[in-house]
């Protein structure tokens, strides 16, 4: 079977998918793609024939059997023939599509990959311009292969981002500032582990993940994780965690942790360095109560009572955006007094920028009319002050970015996450609002409710101008709001409680 781009891409999302899309039950793999993924497929294709309709002149080959087009793209390279479309390069079990081959002046070439995204992932400030792992890998294989054939001589590939800009790949730099490897040294580590999974050389275990809601495998692997009682199943236990512990301590399932002896654990720890590399008693102990949660007291757990602001005033707010398209299009707020409660809401009806300002410019017009300090605000994790944070660069006459961060930085303005997050346990995997929510008993009105498929409809919506669409979108974003209501309210009733234990 040959090592392609996809199944690189595949591991840097999930180590343990490369082999189950070959070994796993497939009669449990989810065979129609996901709406937000089909829609994502559908934007690539759509972006990649705007970049070609604006590219000059190019040799096309993008039809036929791949053997036909790797003897002809040999060819083209061989006739030193300037730009490549869809050319197919291959060795040993290698085999590569780049979007284009782009002839240098030292009559080698350099693979260039299209991507409707932006050509480096978000980070700190210190790892700005960071490239992306699934496309460094890609670029990677390509480039290894090309070298092979003699058409390459330098680790250096390209991407055509969402704004039409060929972006430079260095893939012998190092991944960041603290990193201990280089681009190139990731993919070998990756490649290796991809051949062996491949080969059956090599299995390793499904993991209960966010980045599972997409995948075609989602289902099964949580059928898997449940009868394993997997460590995956509590909150915050990553792969890599559960890996460790139970290669180092012969800890398989959350019954299991439960029981563990943390004195003995650190004592193993003390004596051999190697083990329980990066986790420390304290994580330890977080994760033994969080078991015990889920295995055996079986509720939520509060484990400090909370302060929260008493105002006239509670606002639950949440944003609906589009990051194929970098745009914010919903502003949610669910307005709550004493005699009164309303959801309001700020709409970008079109996906233009102007439309985008404009909905923006209406919610800190709506907050304008708020005495400061006569409100409290609710949202839930950080993404909602990011965003604004980098809204208010992108549109600074609206609000400055000062007063954004003033905005947030005042204890009147609470992330609910934070508190789920450091000051509870809930028995269950995930602490999505969604998960919460719905334990406690609150029902969204559509029966797919998710932040992917709101992103198709209002795509949809901006195809048609169907009114039923727009009501969907919106009917869901404030049940989002209504969510952190039951939320914030039930925290309240367990912190009043603890008054009286």
């Amino acid at each position: 079977m040959n090592i392609t781009a996809s199944i690189l891409y595949n591991y840097t999302q999930c180590p343990h998918r490369v082999w189950r899309d070959i070994y796993g039950p497939q009669e449990e793999k989810i065979q129609e793609p996901n709406p937000f993924v089909q829609l994502l497929w559908d934007k690539g294709v759509q972006f990649e024939q705007e970049v070609i309709s604006k590219t000059g002149e190019f040799i096309d080959l993008s039809k036929g059997e791949l053997s036909d087009r790797n003897l002809r793209t040999m060819e083209a390279m061989k006739d030193g023939k300037e730009l490549i479309y869809q050319g197919v390069i291959k060795h040993a079990q290698f085999l590569g599509i780049p979007d284009f081959l782009k002839r240098l002046e030292d009559e080698k070439y350099m693979p260039v990959e299209i991507k409707a995204g932006k050509a480096y992932q978000n980070g700190s400030e210190e790892e700005e311009n960071k490239p992306k792992k699934h496309y460094a890998v890609q670029l990677c294989l390509y480039v290894e292969i090309l070298k092979s054939l003699g058409f390459a001589k330098e680790n250096i590939g390209a991407i055509i981002d969402i704004e039409m800009n060929e972006t430079p790949y260095m893939l012998d730099r190092m991944m960041g500032p603290r990193a201990h490897k280089t681009w190139w040294e990731y993919y070998e580590e990756v490649k290796a582990e991809a051949i062996a999974l491949v080969a059956n050389d090599k299995q390793n275990y499904p993991a209960n993940s966010a980045v599972c809601k997409l995948c075609p495998w989602s289902v099964s692997c949580k059928k898997w994780c449940n009868e394993s009682e997997d460590l995956t199943n509590l909150f915050y236990l990553g792969r890599n965690t559960r890996d460790i512990i139970r290669a180092d301590l012969d800890i398989l399932t959350t019954k299991d942790l439960c029981g563990l002896d943390i004195g003995r654990a650190m004592e193993l720890k003390k004596q051999n360095k190697t083990i329980l590399k990066g986790i420390g008693e304290g994580l330890l102990r977080k994760l033994i109560a969080r078991a015990n949660v889920v295995v055996n007291t079986k509720k939520p757990v509060l484990y400090e009572k909370l302060d929260l602001p008493k105002v006239p005033i509670e606002l639950f707010f949440d944003i609906e955006s589009d990051p194929t398209q970098d745009l914010v299009y919903l502003h949610g707020v669910y307005e709550r007094r004493a005699d009164e409660e309303k959801f309001i809401y700020f709409l970008a009806k079109d996906n233009s920028g102007q439309s985008e300002k404009d909905a923006w410019q209406r919610f800190w017009d709506y907050i304008r009319t708020l005495g400061e300090g006569d409100y409290a605000i609710y949202y839930y994790s950080p993404y909602e002050k990011t965003t604004y944070k980098k809204m208010s660069k992108k549109y600074f006459d609206v609000i400055s970015e000062d007063e954004v961060a003033q905005f947030f930085a005042s204890s009147n303005a609470i992330d609910l996450y934070r508190i789920v997050q450091a000051k509870t346990d809930w028995p269950l995997s995930s602490y999505s609002i969604k998960d919460i929510a719905t334990y406690l008993g609150f029902k969204w009105r559509d029966e797919n409710p998710s932040g992917a498929l709101s992103i198709q409809w209002y795509n949809e919506y901006i195809a048609s101008k169907d009114e039923n669409i727009l009501k969907r979108i919106i009917e869901y974003n404030e049940d989002d709001c209504k969510a952190m209501v039951i939320l914030k309210d039930k925290l309240v009733e367990y912190s009043e409680l603890m008054e009286y234990e």
